[in-house]
């Protein structure tokens, strides 16, 4: 697949892994498309490396967008567990 098709998986895999996983998020919208793409990636590798199996046969097949999505989930939670305790004190 080309790497347009990547960014698109990745963007709905983000949209699809925000749903699943509701909460508030320090990011904005532009860090979920990120967190997508990148979990799109991750989820590819991880389908390969553990399961053995090519994870990322085409745009349309179904372990492609399970591989994404459960990418992006993994990320989502990695990045809510860094960013979520963190809090802005401002002193007068």
């Amino acid at each position: 697949m080309g790497i347009i098709a990547w960014i698109i998986i990745g963007l709905l895999a983000g949209v699809i892994a925000k749903a699943l996983m509701p909460g508030k998020d320090p990011g904005g919208i532009i860090i979920t498309m990120l967190i997508g793409i990148a979990g799109g990636l991750l989820g590819g590798w991880l389908g390969k490396v553990i399961f053995g199996v090519d994870s990322i046969d085409g745009f349309f097949e179904i372990s492609t967008w399970i591989a994404a999505i459960v990418g992006s989930m993994i990320l989502l939670a990695l990045y809510r567990l860094v960013t979520g305790n963190r809090r802005t004190h401002r002193h007068a």
